[in-house]
């Protein structure tokens, strides 16, 4: 969810040891919950070619009901932060809009979920997300650079944790870690291999 002007989505991530610490710290912090703990699944398309991956771009179809959506991330830009373009657009139809990428040559290359609880503060810019995942407790955080350095040194998180890697990298890395095949980075593929 893009917070940032400009339709530029900058954000970082931070590794927790889990979800009910990570949950704690935000509350005790001044944070409350603005959409409670949903299950999202999220599947990434790119050509055959893998046009969209060389151009470090993205295109995303995020179900977290009752809502689908069209997510587009362009090529990020290098520093402490992530930095790049995001447009998306809710959808009335997913399977209909699967199969209009599949007619314009778009293929499903990873699937990836996790449950998603959002906080925030009445005097936040920004946002905070407590992302459970099947590699791991992530949270995010979203907003201008100044407001994600502030949020993380008050929650008690130094620049050298910051994760820029999206959930696709981390789930190749957790793979090498494991010395497991890529799969799908869903809870019955982690736990079934």
């Amino acid at each position: 969810m893009s917070t940032s002007p400009g339709n530029r989505e900058i954000e970082i991530k931070l590794r927790a040891p889990d979800p009910e610490s990570a949950s704690e710290l935000l509350l005790t912090s001044g944070f409350s919950i603005q959409r409670e703990r949903l299950h999202e699944t999220n599947v990434l398309y790119d050509t055959a070619d893998r046009k969209l991956r060389e151009a470090g771009e993205m295109l995303r179809l995020r179900e977290a009901a009752p809502r689908s959506i069209l997510t587009f991330k362009g090529a990020g830009i290098p520093g402490r932060h992530k930095s790049r373009e995001e447009l998306e657009l809710d959808l009335s139809s997913a399977r209909t809009f699967e199969q209009i990428l599949s007619r314009l040559g778009f293929e499903p290359i990873f699937r990836y979920e996790k449950f998603r609880t959002e906080f925030g503060r009445d005097d936040s810019p920004g946002t905070v997300t407590l992302d459970e995942t099947p590699i791991g407790t992530f949270l995010e955080l979203e907003g201008d650079p100044e407001w994600i350095d502030d949020t993380a040194a008050g929650l008690g998180f130094r620049e050298e944790d910051y994760i820029t890697s999206s959930y696709g990298r981390l789930y190749l890395e957790w793979c090498s870690e494991h010395k497991r095949l890529p799969g799908d980075m869903t809870w019955a593929d982690v736990a079934g291999r």
